[in-house]
């Protein structure tokens, strides 16, 4: 039993200062655990190997939960103070095989492992001073400060769980051996899998914004399904039961793979799973967190969701019988079904869950639910269902893009977690997805029902302000007023040929749904379009990718009409192989962002939560004689921009009217030259009859 094994926290109680205790608890067990996970590579050169070619390197891993508190703690405006701002920038954003994850290795330069460790403890006294400090009411809620500590708490849980999967993929000379990561050593052949018969129901899912635990945007909402009688399979699929599968030719026969399986097949030239060997002998051995060992027969197979499918298709041709994985609610009828208790009340010692028992899986009828074994724990359950929002779903503003751009139809949930899942992972309404060519400590179990329907989901359907954005910059336009993305670029584009620039490269900071992109690389050879939020910045892959976005666009309270645009419409289709979209946060870009002959900030400034930290270094991104626009109406809001940052909008202590552009003036000058200021009005549609008519000014600057 790992001693680090811990529970949430609740977000209720009597005592806030008990609470703060138990937080503190909490966040130091899970960075301790964190920590005692990377402790197992052998050497410090290991933290810069990649455990596999779609990944960063492990240091890349090892930094980044650190940072994430420190981001996350700024855009909540709980802490003004970077504590690195070059670690907090390319430790920054992860890899989920997004067109817009810099995977460039030329693109960083790693630091000492020993300067990310003393990173890692500062980071560490910051939040602990902070859950000392910080304002705390009971019930916790998600506009507290402290549910960003929280967030920052189980996003670390996260990691704890997906780099365990990256240390199984590393060579195992690269691992030390950790006895307090003790692996199962029960090993026997494999049980007979049988069919369990389940009658229908109702299930709920989802769960009230007053829930006694901290959730993911994505769990929040109601959805009821009805639930037809279906056969389960008393235990999870093992290595024994998978081992025919192979055996038969399974990973070589085309007919059980669909087209996404055998891209998978041709890229990764599988013959088995992932985590079994080839050992000397010619036998298959398997790979454990820290160890090789025998193959465990009886242990659950780990693969992913296409392996899964091919398996369910080859058993339903043996059979003559359909067999499928299960749904998202079959899986949580199961849960219901068994009189599982969630968290504080869950009792972990009756599943190989939250490191209680093993480090490692355990045999498949090991750990009884009734009539079934393992409805959770010991390996994750891929599921039918692609990860889609529940109505009532809106994404939290500190971490915007945690959910929705895996609203794509290509992320699968897995349920139920694994024998390291902790934290979020292991309660019962977590909900986490990935690739269906990625590799967890997931496996599956099978179901004998027809087939499920299948549902084209939209996720600008269910994110209203990114709908709204698309139909200012690909909607009609309004009043007589210009597209405000048209406008901006053609002005930009008149402004650097009149004054000699350049059309080599241009950057789009605040590119939002990425309409001014496109229209940039009409005349530029390469466009970046960077926005903060990968929400924004997927519209305008999807348009790269499918020529055409679809959304809904409101009319009248709960009414809304569909709309779809294309790039051929607008004539952009030749642009779209021009631009490249990147996740970025223009107070603190990559150091490898630059050398751009025309750098567009449209709107941008009075948003950004520090903005002196983008003008003041902008520069430095701009070729010799390239150029700086920035369009903005100057609303600064609180909300935003804390008061100190604000350039203009107030009286300084002399009584002195300051006005943004003054302050622009005075930041911009020392490297730039004033060319022209113009207004550029703009009208964004609410309903049919509310619309917003704002003017921004326009102000281009030349780099002298």
């Amino acid at each position: 039993m790992n001693t680090l094994h811990s529970f949430p926290v609740t977000l209720t109680g009597d005592d806030t200062e008990s609470k703060r205790e138990e937080i503190r608890e909490y966040f130091h067990k899970t960075y301790d655990l964190f920590e005692q996970l990377f402790d197992m590579l052998a050497t410090d050169e290991v933290f810069y190997l990649k455990s596999e070619l779609t990944r960063h390197p492990m240091i890349f891993y090892f930094g980044h939960t650190a940072t994430f508190f420190i981001n996350k703690l700024i855009i909540g405006k709980v802490i003004d103070e970077r504590v690195d701002p070059k670690y907090e920038s390319i430790f920054a954003i992860g890899v989920d095989e997004m067109s817009w994850d810099d995977m460039d290795a030329k693109n960083y330069a790693w630091p000492k492992v020993s300067d990310v460790r003393d990173y890692r403890d500062h980071v560490r006294k910051v939040v602990d001073g902070l859950i000392s400090t910080l304002p705390l009411s009971l019930p916790i809620d998600d506009k507290d400060p402290l549910w960003i500590i929280l967030m920052g708490i189980e996003h670390e849980r996260i990691h704890i769980e997906t780099s365990s999967v990256l240390h199984r993929q590393l060579p195992i000379a690269y691992i030390k051996e950790d006895d307090s990561f003790p692996l199962c050593e029960m090993h026997a052949e494999a049980p007979s899998n049988t069919l369990v018969r389940i009658e229908g129901g109702d299930v709920r899912l989802g769960k009230p914004r007053d829930h006694h635990l901290y959730g993911w945007d994505n769990e929040y909402g109601t959805k009821v399904e009805q639930i037809k009688d279906f056969d389960v399979s008393q235990y999870l699929v093992s290595n024994g039961e998978f081992m025919a599968f192979v055996e038969d030719g399974g990973y070589r026969d085309e007919r059980f793979w669909d087209g996404e399986g055998r891209d998978f097949l041709e890229i990764r030239k599988a013959s088995h799973p992932s985590f079994w060997i080839e050992t000397e002998s010619g036998s298959l051995g398997y790979r454990a967190l820290n160890r090789e060992i025998e193959m465990p027969l009886n242990w659950p197979v780990d693969v992913n969701y296409l392996e899964a499918k091919a398996f369910c298709r080859w058993k339903s041709e043996k059979e003559n019988r359909h067999y499928r994985l299960l749904s998202e609610a079959e899986w949580m009828y199961l849960y219901e079904r068994a009189g599982i208790e969630d968290v504080p009340d869950f009792d972990d010692s009756r599943a190989n869950i939250n490191l209680r028992h093993f480090s490692s899986s355990s045999p498949v009828d090991m750990f009884a639910f009734d009539d079934l074994y393992d409805v959770v724990g010991n390996v994750w359950q891929w599921t039918e269902t692609p990860i889609y929002g529940f109505d009532e779903f809106r994404p939290h503003d500190v971490y915007d893009d945690f959910s929705v751009p895996t609203f794509d139809g290509k992320h699968n949930l897995i349920k139920g977690g694994s024998w390291i899942s902790t934290g979020n992972e292991m309660t019962k309404h977590s909900r986490y997805a990935f690739r269906r060519h990625f590799y967890q400590h997931a496996g599956f179990r099978y179901v004998e029902a027809e087939a499920l329907e299948v549902h084209d989901e939209n996720i600008y359907e269910l994110d209203s302000s990114v709908s709204q954005y698309c139909e200012f910059q690909y909607g009609a336009e309004q009043f007589g007023v210009k597209n405000f993305s048209v406008a901006t670029a053609q002005e930009a584009v008149r402004y650097a040929r009149s004054n000699g620039v350049v059309f080599n490269s241009a950057l789009d900071l605040g590119c939002a749904t990425g309409r001014t992109s496109f229209e940039l690389a009409r005349e530029f050879d390469a466009v970046t379009g960077t926005d903060f939020s990968a929400r924004f910045i997927q519209v305008g892959v999807d348009l790269q990718r499918h020529g055409r976005i679809a959304y809904l666009r409101s009319e009248e309270g709960e009414l809304t009409s569909q709309q779809q645009h294309t790039l051929a419409e607008f004539e952009l289709e030749e642009s779209k192989n021009k631009v490249d979209f990147r996740q970025g946060d223009a107070c603190n870009l990559k150091a490898h962002i630059g050398g751009y002959d025309l750098i567009l900030a449209t709107n941008l400034i009075d948003r950004l939560y520090e903005p002196r930290l983008f003008l003041e270094s902008v520069h430095e991104r701009i070729n010799a004689k390239g150029m700086l626009i920035l369009t903005s109406p100057y609303t600064w809001l609180e909300e935003f921009t804390a008061k100190e940052y604000w350039l203009g909008g107030y009286k300084d202590e002399d009584g002195k009217t300051v006005h943004t552009l003054d302050t622009l003036r005075t930041i911009l000058g020392k490297h730039f030259t004033l060319v022209d200021t113009k207004d550029v009005p703009f009208v964004i549609r609410e309903t049919p009859r509310k619309f917003q008519h704002t003017v921004a000014q326009m102000s281009v600057w030349l780099k002298k």
